[in-house]
């Protein structure tokens, strides 16, 4: 039998590739509009931004999720775009369209105003509602910290908002290299130390969402990408509060530059859908721990259709250590709640059996 481990440990035990007594479970966006509760909470809060700023209402929701489900991780109910807000970009959200920002990063000058913002200071609600969750959990499950990653704050930072291509950004950075990496650079910073202070604050897990990554070929997401998730890690390595917490990056698409993420410094890697779990490991080795991978898409599914592919997920990593399951990108909005628990149900159960 594998060493007993319980909800409370096995998520950062399977990160540090040891024994668990199951597969650990949590989903990216579990905090988020499928719950009636949040939908609640939401309008209460009167909009997003007061949500995610308000640490009361931020600590509610993130337990939401924990509270419901068996799951083994919580993570902070927060947005990637925190960082450039706090250097004074101004994100704002418009109904329908997403997150914008009033003053988006045009030339090199822009740039070169850039400073790192204390976390501790234009950032206080992210920690606050840290300690806050940190102490209601009451160690019942982990509690995970995040930020977006360099290349994806600097893509809404230039596009000043979503896009298709983010054709402005990648034209920046072929035209202006040397002001798209003083941004990155200054990106780089300012996410390891708002990282080091949620470490600070209590977060037991860190990950950074390189949403955007997979957009990039493989020598300009070595270049614009990998390169600054690399001086995150090294940055957080340096860290007194940081250096033992666990770091998970995720670069959705990204799936042609698996080595090179494994070799950033970090303890685990967040898996798309669109290559098997199998494949990943054998590239990655022993090197890091996996996290993935099903298509939120099956979320939709019947109950018997969700356990058969968990199933499948399970056995394409196969009977090694190191795998903490998740979906492949976050869970959408129209998701019934029941089958998230089918979900989380039938990874224990099989899990359970392919851990022993």
């Amino acid at each position: 039998m594998a060493e007993t481990s319980d909800r409370s440990n096995r998520f950062l035990r399977a990160l540090r590739r040891e024994p668990v007594d199951a597969t650990p479970v949590w989903i990216m966006r579990q905090a988020g509009r499928y719950l009636p509760e949040y939908r609640a909470t939401r309008e209460r809060a009167g909009s997003f931004l007061a949500l995610a700023q308000t640490p009361e209402l931020a600590c509610e929701v993130t337990l939401q999720p924990v509270e419901r489900f068996e799951l083994d991780a919580a993570i902070l109910f927060s947005d990637i775009l925190t960082v450039p807000d706090a250097m004074g970009l101004g994100l704002h959200f418009v109904e329908g369209e997403g997150p914008k920002f009033h003053r988006p990063l045009r030339n090199p000058t822009d740039i070169a105003k850039l400073g790192v913002p204390d976390p501790e200071q234009s950032l206080r609600y992210v920690t606050d509602a840290l300690r806050l969750v940190r102490r209601e959990l009451r160690g019942r499950v982990p509690l995970i910290g995040f930020a977006g990653s360099p290349w994806t704050l600097a893509c809404y930072m230039i596009e000043g908002e979503g896009s298709r291509d983010f054709a402005r950004v990648k034209a920046f950075a072929l035209n202006e290299p040397a002001a798209m990496h003083a941004l990155l650079d200054v990106n780089a910073r300012a996410v390891a130390a708002y990282l080091a202070a949620q470490a600070a604050a209590g977060a037991q897990a860190l990950m950074v969402f390189d949403s955007w990554g997979g957009m990039l070929a493989p020598a300009m997401f070595e270049e614009f990408s990998a390169r600054y998730l690399a001086q995150i890690a090294a940055l957080l390595h340096d860290d007194p509060h940081a250096r033992d917490v666990p770091l998970i990056l995720f670069s959705k698409g990204a799936n042609a530059s698996l080595e090179v993420l494994a070799d950033t410094g970090c303890m685990a890697l967040g898996i798309d859908w669109t290559i098997t779990l199998d494949e990943a490991r054998c590239r990655v080795g022993d090197r890091v721990a996996l996290q993935g991978n099903l298509d939120p898409a099956t979320l939709l599914a019947s109950p018997e259709v969700i356990r058969r592919e968990v199933r499948r997920v399970l056995d394409d990593f196969g009977p090694h250590p190191g795998h903490v399951f998740n979906l492949g990108h976050g869970i959408t909005p129209n998701v019934d709640p029941d089958h998230v628990a089918v979900l989380v149900g039938a990874v224990h159960s099989t899990g359970a059996n392919k851990n022993s």
